[in-house]
């Protein structure tokens, strides 16, 4: 079965917005525990960094589970302006350890990783590439707390 993915940024909405952390309402934490219940059943997998501002979320999966997730993100309050950085097909899951999991991020981070090339989701095949993809830059952020997944 293809995996298929989506990657977006957005502003927080109010209940979450400047709370770096995510600690002080609990709030994204609710938001990411739900998330990570109904993506279970969906067979979706993914990430949301948050900056205390803005999200981005990298989220993959069967094509059908990916939709109804995806739609439940497009219509949720937590969050305005979302911008899509690419949606497509992916060869395997790059995150497949976590239904959802939250991780904190600086905001020059989430900037530059905004920015990056999503464009189909690929990533640098040795070091001599001459710039990080998207996907290179998420794995790196990643990376120290897929160790511990």
């Amino acid at each position: 079965m293809p995996i298929r993915a989506v990657a977006y940024i957005s502003e927080a909405g109010p209940a979450v917005a400047g709370d770096p952390l995510g600690l002080r309402s609990g709030k994204l934490d609710d938001l990411v525990d739900d998330a990570a219940r109904f993506n279970r059943n969906a067979g979706v997998t993914g990430v949301l960094l948050f900056d205390g501002a803005r999200f981005l979320q990298y989220m993959e999966g069967p094509e059908d589970g990916l939709n109804v997730a995806y739609s439940r993100v497009l219509g949720a309050t937590s969050h305005t302006g979302l911008i899509e950085l690419q949606r497509g097909r992916v060869g395997n899951r790059r995150l497949p350890f976590w239904p959802m999991r939250w991780l904190p991020t600086q905001p020059e981070q989430l900037k530059s990783l905004a920015r990056a090339d999503w464009s189909g989701f690929a990533q640098r095949t040795g070091d001599d590439a001459p710039t990080e993809t998207a996907m290179d830059v998420l794995a790196r952020l990643v990376e120290p707390y897929a160790v511990a997944a």
